[in-house]
């Protein structure tokens, strides 16, 4: 939940939990400088999300903003280009249980990696992008994910824009690595333009999708220190290595509902 700071909002919350029968395991608070206030609270129980929502509300005040989701896997599709290090590690991650989400597809502009994602018996959907005109491509891909119902797209390093009407529809179930430190050089190549700076740390950043290239909600960050004997092509090697840990970190902690997004920025309760 979250909302405007007032004095014993994490006792009217525990209250109603308490006395519909609920057993809390975890909560975990923050208030940022400004007075927003911010909470998440594991309980488990048997009770109807409905009537507890509305007991909630008529104990809080004005301004709250709920949200209760059930434990349960979310559905997920994956889209890539041609990288193999963020689809492998994610793939390994599902086969071994390790990731919370059922994937539901694979999605490419390319079909590189059609071979690496039959080991793992998923659907493979090869959906070429015309440079000249992407929204026949476009239009397949909506097409595609509103077939499989998915809860959340992960971007594991699809380097195609998404349109609008995409990441308005699915507006916080977008997620992106993008391979720098962001609000560090944004958009194409990143690496090159590292190297032409001269920075000694790269990193990589997993973030929400929105309109604005490389502007949405930061999830997660890594870096990783370099020196000036590391060319592009170190930095390429070093930094695949941050970027599959970053999009599985952040990944998780949508998955586990840990995110909460508030004006551009979010509060991660890991």
């Amino acid at each position: 939940m979250d909302g405007p700071d007032y004095k014993g909002l994490i006792f009217l919350v525990t209250r109603v939990l308490f006395e519909h029968g609920m057993n809390i395991s975890r909560n975990d608070e923050y208030v940022s400088p400004s007075g927003y206030f911010f909470m998440r609270t594991e309980f488990e129980g048997e009770a109807d999300p409905d009537v507890l929502l509305s007991a909630l509300y008529r104990e809080l005040p004005q301004g709250i903003r709920l949200r209760m989701n059930p434990k349960k896997k979310k559905q997920i599709v994956l889209m890539v280009t041609k990288e193999h290090h963020c689809l492998g590690e994610l793939l390994l991650r599902y086969a071994y249980n390790e990731l919370d989400a059922d994937i539901l597809a694979v999605i490419s502009n390319y079909q590189v990696l059609a071979p690496l994602v039959a080991k793992f018996d998923i659907p493979f959907h090869h959906v070429p992008v015309d440079p000249k005109d992407k929204t026949p491509a476009f239009d397949e891909v909506t097409r595609l994910v509103n077939e499989q119902q998915a809860d959340c797209i992960v971007l594991a390093r699809y380097m195609q824009i998404l349109p609008a009407s995409l990441c308005e529809e699915y507006a916080g179930r977008v997620i992106n690595i993008h391979h720098s430190f962001l609000p560090s050089f944004v958009g194409a190549r990143p690496y090159h333009q590292a190297a032409t700076r001269g920075v000694k740390l790269i990193g990589a950043t997993c973030h929400y999708v929105t309109e604005e290239l490389d502007a949405g909600p930061i999830i997660e960050q890594d870096v990783v220190r370099i020196s000036h004997r590391d060319n592009v092509e170190d930095m390429v090697r070093l930094g695949k290595d941050v970027e599959k840990m970053v999009l599985s970190r952040g990944l998780r902690y949508h998955l586990e509902d840990r995110v909460v997004v508030h004006d551009n920025k979010t509060v991660v309760f890991a």
